[in-house]
């Protein structure tokens, strides 16, 4: 990166708030030493953690009275978290403050403030949970992994175009496979949406190639670059998905520890070991971007550590850089002339 970019985060959300975000702050720092912080929480327990670090003493505190708690719920948090740190390093993208923000908090309060106060792209009417998941490949995009149950043909259409300029972005695919999650490969198969979808991508010159219909056991091993479903569907599939390879990691660490033999296996392969471990680490893929917003957001998993949420904020400066957000206007401004489109996609005007 060869200008520096200005994240804001809130520091007080999350499990393990506020020392957690000072390190990954920190972690993400060496990795990229021209970020410059923006750090909104309370400064009394801020200040002695940052003290430690010479490093981030360019950061700047801004002292928030109020926290989103985890428990609160979206519309409470957007009425009552006005000072809050959520709200706050929102309002400093919104501002122009800071160029995007990180928060590990409330994912439902956070959908809420950021899309009141951010607005939304021209074209796109809903927001999506976007992540990366890992593959035999290397990497794919999924969205929406939980901000709409429900979804029409225009709003699954809309995802497609945002995730195939994420996997440009991120994944450096120039022409990135784009894949309805669907239950089979037949063009019969699916929910009227899901056809209807797929229909309209058929005829539509997205930033990518659209294959058709993909289904989830195919997801791991590659078959496309980018997954679009609905919010239901994608975090249903995203928990199997996680939960899976829990079991596999439980199954594998009990068979090696099964006899003196398998002991012994285990302690002459432990150089491949550690390298599945690197490959299937989820910290590596933290940091889900909430697309379609006026402004970078990215959500931390609640319960990170510090190199998880370092691996957020990173996310959050490849967007940045990479200027998905004007990238998403020119597409759509090319597709549909927003505002005033066809196939549906919803009119919205610039503020």
């Amino acid at each position: 990166m060869n200008s520096s970019i200005a994240i804001a985060l809130d520091a007080m959300g999350g499990d393990h708030a506020p020392a957690m975000v000072i390190a990954g702050a920190l972690l993400a720092l060496r990795k990229d030493p021209t970020l410059v912080f923006h750090i909104y929480g309370d400064e009394t327990r801020l200040r002695p953690l940052m003290e430690r670090h010479p490093s981030l003493q360019s950061a700047i505190i801004h002292h928030t009275p109020d926290v989103v708690p985890g428990d609160m719920k979206p519309s409470v948090a957007l009425r009552q978290g006005r000072q809050s740190s959520m709200r706050m390093a929102i309002d400093s993208v919104k501002d122009g403050t800071t160029q995007g923000m990180v928060s590990a908090g409330n994912t439902g309060a956070l959908m809420a403030i950021s899309k009141f106060v951010l607005g939304l792209l021209p074209g796109i009417d809903r927001p999506a949970i976007t992540s990366m998941l890992p593959t035999s490949n290397a990497r794919c995009v999924m969205l929406d992994l939980g901000a709409n149950l429900e979804c029409g043909p225009d709003n699954l259409v809309q995802f497609a175009i945002m995730g195939a300029l994420i996997a440009r972005i991120e994944l450096g695919i120039e022409a990135p496979r784009v894949g309805l999650l669907n239950i089979g490969s037949e063009e019969m198969k699916g929910h009227d949406e899901i056809r209807a979808a797929a229909s309209i991508l058929r005829d539509t010159p997205i930033p990518g190639r659209f294959i058709g219909y993909v289904e989830a056991d195919e997801v791991p091993f590659g078959r496309v670059d980018v997954v679009v479903t609905d919010g239901f569907t994608g975090n249903i599939a995203l928990k199997t998905l996680e939960g899976t390879a829990k079991l596999a990691a439980s199954f594998l660490r009990q068979a090696m520890h099964d006899s003196m033999l398998a002991k012994l296996g285990a302690m002459l392969a432990s150089g491949a070991f550690s390298k599945l471990r690197t490959r299937l680490d989820p910290r590596a893929y933290n940091g889900a971007m909430l697309a379609g917003l006026r402004g970078v957001c990215v959500k931390s998993h609640g319960g990170a550590d510090a190199r998880a949420f370092a691996n957020a904020i990173l996310v959050a400066a490849q967007l940045i850089e990479g200027g998905l957000n004007n990238r998403i206007r020119e597409e759509f401004a090319r597709l549909y002339g927003v505002p005033g489109n066809s196939n549906g996609v919803p009119d919205q005007v610039e503020s």
